[in-house]
């Protein structure tokens, strides 16, 4: 399907009336400034500068940036800016592959700050985008902002805006020497060699002329502090510099110039000989001398899908970023991002997915009467159940993985193994919908509630406990709980369409907030819930944490239910006949496909992550400044591996090549390894070894007296033998 926008609204509605109101959150929006009265961004990457002490860093790629806050031996109040390389890495002190590495905090190669900024200087933000936002130092609570830094992900200079001030460069790494100054038109170029033996380049444009002799370094403090002339008013961008002369060259073409925000759009087009493509773009707006181009970074997943026209931007210039290895350059206004082959194909049931001619190709195999009656067996041990205590629990994550699984297991009766067995599903749907019904009225036992300061559905158990459902009332993991509902809900519109327009469509209307709250596509002023609160357009993945403060940033453990969260988005949107959301969950899938095995998914041919960890074959816990092979409830190797493997998905084998989970089974359990997991960690290893031997994985799952024990609380063996046995896996 082709479209010119995937960017639709859904529906200008507001979150339904039984959903109550409350007016305030327990996580303040600390010094946040500007146009508050409309969504609010939760889980994008700047948000530790709104929450705890706002002292925590936050990562563009392949910079970071820190409110120092006083602190190291410039004791400066400015904003540090840190860009290191690989080889500053800390790993753990175990052998390779380690548990974990991490980067340093609180390397302030170079400061943006002014003089008039002390112990009394606040920070305050504005601006807040999905993809951008202003940093505002002020020299006291109220005051007028002195230095503002527009943030964009991506920039390839840190810029300071100075109104009135007194500039005040420093660095804790110290000065060696600066060369003097050079003049390029309107901007002058300071070369800075620090302590550490690296280069940095600061360029000063003013907004009036300049006094070539209005920096000097501070006779006080000259190792650690470049003052310039008292009110000034202009711009001072900070660049690092590794290779010389020809990289210095290239960030000349762009002195003066800098990037104030960025907005994105995305579109469809139909490929010659069958096929879709998708197409995502960033645009940039920009300041200053607006008639250069902007220099900006690129992650390895960006380089890989470069459309012609970007990749001619493509420049020599790489730095290492904190957690997705090297970024690339480019010098251009917009970054143009092509997924061929959109995985149009992907339906309810299971697949495997490969690449011929440049085309996308799906494979199910029709079940046997043997595996028919092995999936109507065990659906009827499943079925024949009291959904409401697998349901209707104190948890939207638990809740909606018991409502997916139920309703998994009714679309396989009905599709996959042709309804042997009608009054079984008909009773079984008629459960399934009195279930999701008591969401649909807020009757469960962890009602929602919308939230009116952010603007989001949470629910009610994280104003006593912040930690309650795993930090859903501070918009943790929302894609993650709010993705299995919608996804259930799909299979349920799927099978009886007049689901949709019962009582007057409230069931569409849950859904669709449900949508909106961690994935509305609306860029344009959305009124009830922030664009893409969940999704990174520019990482290409999901962000879990939400409104905790963190020292490493942003994290996600689970690809697998980020792929899932993508994947009801596609399906919903096909069950409601809005074929841009159906695309738009397309085209993340497709993004999910390039980023999970360049970031996440461990294969031996991975170059992105450090060598010291392609051991561990998954990442575990990724975040914006390290990588734990871990999870939030234990160190178990099924843990760790099988939190990206669950739930198993019609999105599996999309996600997870054939040879990655050969590997990975081959590190941790093969040869027998696999009897000695516990519970229904053992399915879901098992489950996912069907893409690499789908007879071995059906005959577990077929052996007479099976142990359902061995099955996952949001997994059923209905649908695991039907997965193996789609795949090949049954005679």
């Amino acid at each position: 399907m082709a479209s010119d926008n995937l960017f639709t609204l859904i529906d200008g509605s507001p979150a339904p009336p039984q959903i109550p109101h409350n007016a305030s959150h327990p996580a303040p929006r600390t010094n946040m400034v500007g146009d508050l009265n409309r969504p609010l961004q939760t889980n994008k990457f700047y948000a530790n500068w709104f929450l705890g002490s706002q002292t925590q860093p936050v990562w563009t790629h392949p910079y970071s940036l820190q409110w120092v806050h006083g602190g190291g031996n410039a004791q400066s109040w400015g904003m540090g800016i840190v860009q290191l390389d690989r080889r500053q890495i800390v790993f753990s002190p175990d052998g390779i592959p380690h548990q974990y590495y991490l980067n340093p905090i609180g390397i302030h190669s170079m400061i943006l700050s002014a003089t008039e900024l002390g112990p009394s200087t606040t920070l305050t933000t504005d601006n807040h985008q999905a993809l951008t936002v202003n940093a505002n130092l002020c020299p006291a609570a109220g005051a007028s902002p002195l230095i503002t830094v527009p943030v964009v992900q991506g920039a390839g200079m840190i810029t300071g805006v100075y109104k009135g001030a007194t500039p005040s460069i420093q660095s804790h790494v110290q000065y060696r020497t600066i060369d003097a100054p050079i003049t390029m038109g309107s901007t002058v170029k300071y070369r800075v060699l620090l302590e550490d033996n690296n280069t940095w380049l600061i360029y000063v444009t003013p907004n009036g002329t300049y006094n070539s002799a209005g920096f000097q370094r501070d006779p006080s403090k000259p190792n650690t502090t470049f003052l310039g002339p008292a009110h000034f008013n202009g711009i001072i961008q900070i660049v690092r510099c590794i290779s010389g002369a020809a990289e210095e060259s290239i960030y000349d073409r762009s002195a003066g110039v800098y990037a104030t925000g960025a907005t994105i759009t995305a579109s469809a087009s139909v490929q010659n000989g069958g096929g879709t493509t998708g197409s995502y773009t960033f645009i940039w707006s920009k300041g200053g001398n607006t008639s250069k181009p902007l220099i900006m970074f690129a992650l390895p997943h960006h380089v890989d899908s470069f459309d012609p026209v970007t990749a001619a931007a493509k420049t020599s210039i790489r730095f290492a970023t904190t957690s997705k290895g090297f970024a690339t350059a480019i010098q251009a206004d917009r970054m143009t991002l092509l997924e061929p082959n959109l995985p149009e194909a992907i339906d309810f049931g299971p697949t495997a997915m490969t690449i011929k001619r440049s085309m996308l190709h799906q494979k199910r195999t029709a079940l046997s009467s043997k595996a028919i009656s092995a999936i109507s067996s065990a659906a009827a041990d499943e079925l024949n159940v009291d959904m409401s205590k697998q349901c209707n629990l104190d948890s939207m994550y638990f809740s909606g993985k018991g409502v997916c699984k139920f309703a998994m297991i009714v679309w396989t009766l009905y599709d996959l193994a042709n309804n042997p067995k009608p009054a079984l599903y008909s009773q079984s749907l008629d459960k399934l919908k009195v279930e999701f019904d008591r969401f649909v009225q807020n009757k469960q036992a962890a009602p929602l509630t919308y939230d009116e300061s952010w603007r989001g559905v949470i629910t009610t158990g994280g104003y006593k406990d912040p930690g309650a459902d795993f930090g859903n009332t501070y918009y943790n993991d929302h894609h993650f709980h709010y993705g299995y509902f919608v996804y259930a809900a799909a299979i349920i519109a799927t099978l009886d369409p007049a689901w949709l327009t019962i009582n007057n469509g409230q069931n569409k209307v849950w859904v669709n907030m449900l949508v909106k709250d961690f994935a509305n596509s609306y860029t344009d002023n959305p009124q009830f819930f922030p664009f893409s609160r969940s999704f990174d357009w520019w990482m290409g993945h999901s962000w879990a944490k939400g409104l905790f403060e963190s020292g490493d940033g942003k994290d996600q453990e689970s690809t697998s239910e980020d792929a899932l969260a993508s994947l009801s988005i596609k399906m919903w949107g096909k069950a409601i006949g809005d074929k841009n959301m159906e695309m738009r969950g397309n085209l993340m899938l497709a993004i999910q496909a390039r980023t999970f095995p360049a970031y996440f998914l461990l294969a031996s041919n991975n170059t992105n992550q450090p060598a010291e960890i392609i051991g561990n074959k998954v990442t575990g816990i990724l975040f914006e400044n390290k990588v734990d092979h871990a999870t939030y409830f234990g160190t178990a190797p099924e843990f760790i591996q099988g939190i990206h493997m669950l739930p198993i998905s019609p999105a599996t084998s999309y996600i997870r090549s054939k040879d990655f989970v050969n590997e990975e089974w081959n590190t941790y359990f093969s040869n027998g390894r696999v009897d000695s997991v516990a519970g229904g960690w053992r399915g879901v290893l098992w489950a996912d070894y069907a893409l690499v031997d789908p007879k071995a994985a059906y005959n577990f799952f077929a052996k007479s007296g099976f142990d359902y024990g061995l099955i996952d609380g949001g997994a059923s063996r209905t649908w695991y033998l039907a997965f193996c046995a789609a795949l090949g896996g049954a005679e």
